[in-house]
């Protein structure tokens, strides 16, 4: 009976090949883990000095609350040695005088980073927000809607094609789609516009936003929106179908059908998608360089300058100008954190100054991805617990 068995052989042989193949497996995982602590260890090691200070509370929260800006190093001539902002700067030399030795300045190395934290917060909120809403709109179509077919496939195969694409030439197309083409109300149009379309009362110029946050979230939407749909597909389709016939068989539409008895189920998984998404989004520079970031910005996006009210103004005035200072941080450029540290990076020469600054950068940025991970996560485990078929 064994000589027939085709599976049959040397079990002893066969058990360390299987020994042998669980182990390489294991110790590919556990290199995998090693090297991803490896870099966090040395990013907080290299970091976490930019976030410290000797004296109580001991965080050193002008970091995280000051913009960026440029560090004056004063030496004097016992050795001692100051760093200071500019504005401080001629003060400690007027005090020092004879005793003056050196002074050097590092660009971008003083002050803060709360110019790139919100910028790249405002960018990740513009893109997550779009590319979840087309994401999971299309994701819809393709797994309730839309019958199987080659058009279908080929849609699917674009989607997968797109999200191998470079993220540079996101940022061409964001630039010509978005900076230089998007359409606005205007009364005024420039004369960039590709076209123009009367409207009556105003004008639908295609003369694009510019470089600001709407430009750089559309285009890292479109970065994360294969992702989105990919996962989001997946998932909706890992709902039984029993929920839908049931459903439909009580006597619910179609939407009706999805929206109560299939997307809530799915949600989690989304959520998952959401995850990859942020950290994408978060992460690339490029695109943003064309689109929305600049070097260096010494103004919050709220921190817009208006006209002045004229003193009689009324109480709808007011309001006025409050809405358009808080539309107006959309259409401002910004500072983002990946920007930020390529300036440092490849931009400014290399000393321990702009390393501490850039390290420190790096390690916020690594702080700021997780803590939008983990929520994302928290809300998959609540609604997973919440959603049990």
């Amino acid at each position: 009976m064994s000589a027939s068995n085709p599976f049959s052989g040397d079990n002893d042989s066969a058990r360390r090949r299987e020994t042998a193949m669980r182990w390489l497996l294991r110790l590919g995982s556990y290199f995998v883990v090693f090297v991803t602590v490896a870099i966090f260890a040395h990013i907080s090691h290299k970091g976490l000095p930019a976030l410290l200070k000797p004296e109580f509370p001991y965080i050193d929260t002008s970091f995280l609350t000051e913009l960026p800006g440029t560090l004056h190093v004063i030496e004097d001539k016992q050795g001692r040695v100051t760093q200071t902002s500019p504005q401080e700067a001629e003060t400690i030399k007027k005090q020092l005088g004879n005793e003056l030795r050196s002074e050097k300045t590092i660009s971008y190395a003083g002050g803060g980073i709360l110019g790139p934290i919100v910028g790249t917060a405002l960018l990740v909120l513009v893109s997550v927000t779009v590319a979840l809403f087309l994401g999971v709109c299309c994701a819809i179509y393709l797994s309730e809607y839309a019958k199987k077919g080659k058009f279908i496939e080929m849609v699917r195969l674009a989607i997968l094609n797109l999200a191998g694409v470079p993220s540079v030439v996101f940022g061409l197309f964001g630039l010509g789609a978005f900076v230089l083409t998007a359409p606005v109300l205007t009364d005024l149009p420039a004369d960039r516009a590709v076209f123009v379309i009367p409207l009556g009362f105003t004008n639908l110029s295609f003369q694009g936003w510019d470089t600001c946050v709407l430009s750089g979230g559309f285009t890292l939407a479109f970065v994360i929106l294969p992702v989105i749909i990919t996962a989001s597909e997946q998932c909706l389709q890992a709902v039984p179908q029993g929920f839908r016939e049931t459903s439909m068989a009580l006597g619910a539409t179609r939407w009706q059908t999805i929206w109560r008895s299939v997307l809530p189920f799915a949600t989690p998984g989304i959520l998952t998608s959401t995850i990859l998404g942020i950290a994408r989004a978060a992460g690339e520079t490029a695109p943003i360089m064309f689109t929305a970031a600049l070097a260096f910005k010494d103004k919050l996006p709220w921190q817009k300058d208006l006209p002045p009210l004229p003193a009689d103004a009324g109480m709808f005035a007011h309001w006025e100008q409050s809405v358009q200072r808080c539309l107006g941080v959309f259409t401002e450029s910004v500072q983002a954190l990946p920007y930020h540290i390529y300036t440092l990076a490849a931009k400014i020469p290399q000393n321990e100054y702009s390393e501490q600054a850039q390290y420190g950068s790096v390690f916020v940025f690594l702080i700021l991805v997780a803590s939008l991970a983990a929520t994302s996560i928290w809300l998959r485990i609540h609604l997973r617990k919440k959603y049990k078929w």
